[in-house]
């Protein structure tokens, strides 16, 4: 999923596509099409974009089906879902454009399919950043929205889930759970990393279900809870709408309905005596027909880049991690030109065709393609976006610089944010600051 407009950083995206945002010099939504690329699949439909469906066939060898939403399109994730249910033929595989992780895929695919999940999906302890990031002026507000859930004795089944955010004192568990698991265990502080394995038939739900438009806002809290709902009571319900079309057109359908199995499947089901899961196999015979997992990766990398603050820290880690992904290339391009005086740190990046000046210095940055930066600069901690001017004697320090921005003669910049095209005027002092034209705003 690569359409969404990055609402939480606006004056990075004001100009260029969320999926186009460079991480460590490659396009944001290559790292997911890199992981599918790397365990073996072969083809993926993207839904995107026209200004992203312009470099999608530079980014990967897998056939990609891609499938092209208006720009102005308010869509979704549910909703992107729903818009190529047709071309869904089997259980499905999601993953958002935002997603940069190493993790080892099969965990949650085998999941899926050993225990005939509904949904398995993927989860991550949530990070407390230490960096300052430009603009915030010592604001402490989270950055990402954090989970609570509730899971059984093996830590993979699960069986509660709530946004931290909308908790207050007290926490409500359904009876209906309580009856069935007991014991449970309540995790915190952990994060959606948007991987989601479904159901064919939770696609069809969807495509008839348009009242849900998110999937981790309301799709999965919905399966989640609905795992404990009786199927008889559902099915009741649906045979009783089938007789009042009234009904049928007033409420929405239950997903119970869209639960099919023919005759000689359920009978296999019920006369069965064939054992797995450690010699227990009832619950997935003859207990809960809607059963979701969760692997919750504990270490390893695993960034989702929806807002500044992380798509700062993916950009500092990604750099050090490189050969997970495949990447053999040079920190340094080879067309990039540094002259014989200038200092660059072995932790830094230049891309293609950037110039360096002399006794100019580099530390800890990123600088992106076709970036002109003049002598005696120094600069720390820092992403430089492509074609970038920085003129002589400039000091950039712990920012963010967006393309095609120019910085002019003897500018001393820290801790900013500078938007596209943006000019900061020769010898002036910036401090804090988010700088960006009038057009560009954006939530912290």
């Amino acid at each position: 999923m690569a359409a969404g407009g990055g609402s939480r950083m606006m004056d990075l995206t004001a100009s260029i596509p969320k999926a186009l945002l460079p991480v460590a010099n490659k396009h944001l939504i290559w790292y997911p099409l890199n992981l599918l690329e790397r365990v073996g699949f072969e083809e993926a439909i993207v839904i995107t974009t026209k200004d992203v469906q312009k470099i999608l066939s530079q980014e990967t060898r897998m056939k990609l089906d891609i499938v092209c939403i208006p720009d102005d399109a308010d869509m979704g994730t549910a909703d992107a879902l729903r818009h190529i249910h047709q071309k869904i033929k089997t259980d499905v595989l999601v993953m958002s454009c935002d997603l940069i992780t190493d993790v080892a895929l099969h965990e949650v695919v085998d999941l899926f399919r050993a225990h005939d999940a509904t949904l398995s999906m993927l989860m991550r302890k949530a990070q407390d950043l230490t960096e300052p990031v430009p603009g915030q002026k010592g604001k402490t507000k989270p950055t990402e929205q954090r989970d609570f859930i509730g899971v059984d004795n093996t830590g993979k089944r699960l069986l509660f889930m709530a946004n931290e955010a909308d908790l207050e004192d007290d926490l409500i568990i359904r009876k209906s759970v309580m009856q069935k698991h007991p014991r449970m265990h309540i995790k915190t502080g952990l994060v959606d990393a948007h991987l989601y394995c479904l159901k064919k038939y939770v696609v069809d739900f969807l495509a008839d279900n348009k009242s849900i438009t998110s999937i981790r806002g309301e799709l999965v809290p919905y399966l989640v809870r609905k795992q404990f709902s009786s199927f008889t009571s559902s099915k009741q319900k649906v045979e009783d709408m089938d007789h009042d079309p009234k009904k049928k057109a007033q409420q929405s359908l239950d997903i119970y309905s869209f639960l099919k199995d023919d005759e000689l499947t359920e009978l296999a089901r019920d006369k069965s005596c064939w054992n797995d899961h450690r010699g227990d196999m009832e619950e997935a015979y003859h207990g809960a027909k809607l059963r979701c997992y969760a692997h919750i990766m504990n270490e390893g990398m695993c960034y989702r880049v929806n807002n500044l603050a992380l798509y700062i820290e993916a950009n500092r880690q990604v750099p050090k991690m490189l050969p997970i992904f495949g990447i053999d290339d040079l920190l340094i391009h080879a067309s990039a030109q540094i002259t014989d005086k200038s200092l660059v740190g072995t932790d830094s990046m230049i891309d293609a065709f950037t110039q360096i000046g002399e006794r100019t210095s580099i530390k800890h940055s990123i600088i992106g393609t076709s970036c002109n930066i003049s002598e005696k600069v120094k600069i720390t901690n820092s992403i430089i976006m492509n074609g970038v001017t920085i003129e002589d004697g400039c000091s950039i320090q712990g920012c963010v610089i967006c393309s095609n921005a120019v910085v002019a003669k003897g500018a001393d910049v820290k801790d900013c944010l500078i938007g596209s095209g943006i000019t900061i005027e020769a010898k002036s002092k910036r401090l804090n600051e988010v700088i960006v034209g009038s057009d560009q705003l954006m939530e912290i």
